[in-house]
């Protein structure tokens, strides 16, 4: 499913981003090919789904803004979210191949399913981006976080919240993300690929459309079988399930929780972090991905070859193509200790959001006032 030519330090849960000097490349001074498209151009932007909040309120306000400052205003976004519909998706994508944009950025609801419409997108001469989540057919490049390294990065922070030494008898549950999804593939290898050999992972889920209920409904048949004393971590691959997975926990009586991962940053996830309801998040600069896919849009529909290589210096394979020119960011292990440094220094949020009220006390305890 992956394959990249970006060397990884995996001892580390962060790192650097300088390997991505290629986002600070203009729109406008890079080019060396002329253009075939002037700054009037569509982009079509396909996201999956509504339930995870960074779509709406992250990636599609940051690529609208970036393709209009790199076309001076004259870009545009044609913007449609499926809401975890694979055939509302489908039909989402036909009409802006109808339209006639004049290149697509998708997240596939389903990458496999969408493959037909990647591939009459091709045949009308639209180039298809995927953006987040690697599609399946004739791609012509992919931005996105490195996802083997999210479920490293999830996996080494569990064993970090379970203590020095030998893990293998700890229980542990393994609640992975959408099978329709290739990214939860993803993640899952590389969390396997720490936890593997060093816990027992006693209860392991795919969780159907990423929904926090299953998660829920999945983890109260994992506290039925194991017992709510005997389970020592959870693996959540995103921080929607980790809230699902919460609610199972605290209806069944469970006073201390175990440590739980999770991922995106959520809202909700960085307060739970404040509290102790949730061990971490991995936080992936949205701003980064998002601006990096308005940047290979434009380029790409522009004719500017040189810059959009700048943009694409990663490679990826799916199970349809070969070779796909990509760019691949890094991400960080959010935790307590470092809320003030990631979210709140790039103005995800600030701190009076993430400390209002009742998370006042536990904001302060950690320094975060």
């Amino acid at each position: 499913m992956r394959r990249t030519v970006m060397a990884v330090a995996a001892s580390t849960l962060t790192l650097s981003l300088s390997a991505c000097g290629a986002l600070n490349v203009s729109g406008s001074s890079a080019s060396s090919a002329s253009p075939s498209k002037g700054n009037d151009v569509t982009v079509g932007l396909l996201l999956p789904e509504k339930a995870n909040t960074r779509y709406e309120q992250f990636d599609y306000p940051i690529i609208k803004k970036k393709v209009a400052s790199l076309t001076d205003g004259q870009g545009r976004v044609d913007y449609a979210n499926a809401d975890q519909n694979a055939d509302r998706q489908a039909s989402q994508m036909q009409r802006m191949i109808d339209d006639k944009v004049d290149i697509i950025l998708l997240d596939a609801v389903d990458a496999q399913a969408i493959a037909a419409q990647v591939t009459k997108a091709k045949a009308a001469g639209i180039p298809v981006i995927a953006y987040d989540r690697l599609a399946e057919g004739p791609i012509d490049a992919y931005v996105s976080f490195d996802n083997e390294l999210v479920g490293e990065v999830q996996g080494r922070s569990l064993l970090d919240a379970l203590g020095q030494g030998s893990h293998t008898s700890a229980k542990i549950v393994m609640m992975n993300g959408s099978p329709t999804d290739p990214n939860a593939k993803q993640f899952k290898a590389g969390a396997l690929s720490e936890l593997s050999g060093k816990v027992t992972i006693a209860r392991s889920y795919d969780t159907a459309d990423w929904k926090p209920g299953n998660a829920e409904a999945n983890m109260t048949t994992a506290i039925e079988a194991l017992g709510k004393d005997g389970i020592a971590g959870v693996y959540s691959a995103n921080d929607g399930m980790a809230g699902g997975i919460v609610k199972a926990l605290e209806k069944a009586g469970v006073t201390e929780l175990p440590p739980i991962t999770g991922q995106d940053a959520e809202l909700p996830a960085v307060r739970r972090i404040v509290t102790g309801e949730q061990y971490m998040s991995v936080y992936k600069s949205y701003p980064q991905e998002a601006e990096a896919a308005a940047q290979m849009a434009v380029a790409k529909v522009q004719g500017h070859d040189i810059q959009f290589d700048a943009l694409t210096q990663d490679s990826v394979d799916s199970p349809t193509a070969k070779d796909i020119p990509a760019q691949l960011l890094t991400v960080t292990a959010l935790t307590k200790k470092n809320i003030k440094s990631t979210v709140v220094a790039d103005g995800i949020y600030t701190v009076s959001q993430i400390c209002s009220g009742a998370y006042k006390t536990d904001c302060a305890a950690i320094g975060l006032d």
